[in-house]
């Protein structure tokens, strides 16, 4: 079976490849083609790659190109990781929004805006191609803002194409810990939109176990989400949010926490990976030896200046290990194989949330098989967060709609409803802002 994966130039490519490694049953992928635009980046990431499939021997054949149809053609499945305006385009999304004293993190407010705008165009010139040259193929993305760049592409592969993100799947994993349960045994109740969703319940052998944590604050504290937001905090909403829900709850602090840092979150990885990739180019040096001690030092600063505003102190040494590889690859498997499993997934809404149309990507449970993923019924969501989905999901409507129109005045809309830019003279900055540093912005008139 042929993988595809879109971004194969990228600093992650490993982490699917050597969850790839580990997968020696009937049915598994045993080709990778690598699709990137810098035949740099990909001769670097082959080379790590070639060193992690050494002595294995039925480790899947890898190629590289340039050529996206050659690429397309003949996939099972296609991963999609691109980073439209690489990450010079992240750092500037975040120095434009922070100059205005908006958040500009790259999923989220202005920053998510900025990248969604430049991103779904791209994304979805790569759905038309996937619908003509491989439509029997299953399309897992991984791009970020991963919900918005999945409704986009969904408009024209339909249920064929499925989000996944790791962040739910992390904190489900820590709240299990914290009760003393099995993750691999518990049913996390999670709901909402990709970096914007809530834990209200995990179930062990049917029981729900969140009650009692939210009634021990030792219990709840003791984990990152605890310390992050505060125990008292989780207490009063009687749920555990999603990570980057600090960035709602908490954004004043989170964005003078960026404005002081000596360099914003892109930059530093736009520098550190630079590095990276210098350093896997050299004859004389291990590329997995480099790739490893690079991402040893990006998981350990994420999310930095939140956990440091909010003096949540360093990661624990279980959450430095990735996890959206092993998502996506429990999501092949299950496809490809007819494997029933239960996963947090972006997909069309149906009849899930009754608040938001049937198209709507959202992030929810979902059983899977061969005949793709489908939402699992959830309980309503309270009126604080039903109000906040649907207020990020009018955003991203008319991003959309900026997109396929190449209105600038509907950018502006986009950027103005946004409930973390309080100003539409600000929105009217941002767009101004970005349009002057990104030239994937020049079709907005």
């Amino acid at each position: 079976m042929k993988l595809t994966i879109l971004g194969g130039g990228g600093f992650r490519v490993p982490l699917v490849y050597g969850a790839l490694l580990a997968d020696h049953a009937e049915g598994r992928v045993t080709e990778v083609v690598l699709h990137d635009l810098d035949d740099r980046r990909l001769y670097a990431v082959s080379r790590v790659l070639d060193e992690q499939a050494a002595g294995i021997p039925d480790a899947p054949r890898v190629s590289t190109t340039t050529d996206l149809d050659e690429a397309l053609t003949g996939a099972g499945f296609v991963f999609s990781a691109i980073r439209v305006g690489g990450l010079e385009g992240r750092a500037n999304d975040e120095r434009v929004a922070l100059a205005e004293g908006v958040l500009g993190q790259e999923t989220v407010g202005a920053g998510g805006i900025a990248y969604g705008l430049r991103t779904v165009p791209v994304a979805v010139d790569i759905a038309r191609r996937v619908a003509r040259l491989a439509p029997d193929a299953w399309v897992i993305n991984f791009t970020n803002p991963a919900g918005l760049v999945t409704e986009a592409m969904s408009r024209h592969l339909g249920d064929r194409v499925i989000g996944i993100c790791d962040s739910p799947v992390g904190l489900g994993r820590r709240i299990a810990r914290a009760l003393g349960a099995d993750p691999k045994r518990a049913f996390v109740d999670y709901v909402g939109l990709n970096h914007l969703g809530w834990v209200r319940g995990l179930r062990v052998a049917g029981r729900d176990e969140l009650p009692r944590l939210l009634a021990d604050p030792a219990l709840l504290g003791s984990f990152e989400e605890g310390r992050l937001f505060g125990t008292d905090w989780l207490q009063s909403l009687g749920a555990i949010p999603n990570e980057y829900l600090h960035y709602y709850y908490f954004n004043r602090e989170a964005v003078h926490a960026y404005q002081q840092a000596e360099r914003t979150r892109g930059a530093f990885l736009r520098d550190q990976q630079a590095r990276f990739y210098d350093d896997a180019l050299r004859p004389d040096t291990s590329a997995l030896t480099a790739w490893d001690r690079t991402r040893a030092e990006r998981e350990a600063t994420y999310m930095a200046e939140n956990r440091e505003s909010a003096g949540a102190g360093e990661r624990e040494a279980d959450d430095l290990s990735g996890g959206y590889e092993k998502v996506a690859l429990a999501l092949m498997r299950a496809i490809a194989r007819d494997e029933r499993t239960t996963l947090i997934l972006n997909v069309r809404n149906g009849t899930t949330l009754s608040a938001l149309d049937g198209d709507a990507v959202i992030e929810v449970p979902c059983m899977v098989d061969a005949s793709g993923a489908r939402p699992v019924a959830v309980t309503p969501l309270p009126g604080h967060a039903t109000g906040l989905v649907c207020s990020v999901k009018a955003v991203e409507r008319e991003v959309l709609a900026a997109a396929e129109s190449g209105s600038r005045h509907t950018a502006v809309k986009a950027f103005a409803l946004h409930p973390l830019v309080d100003s539409v003279t600000v929105a009217r900055r941002l767009v101004e802002g970005y349009t002057e540093v990104h030239p994937g912005l020049a079709y907005l008139k």
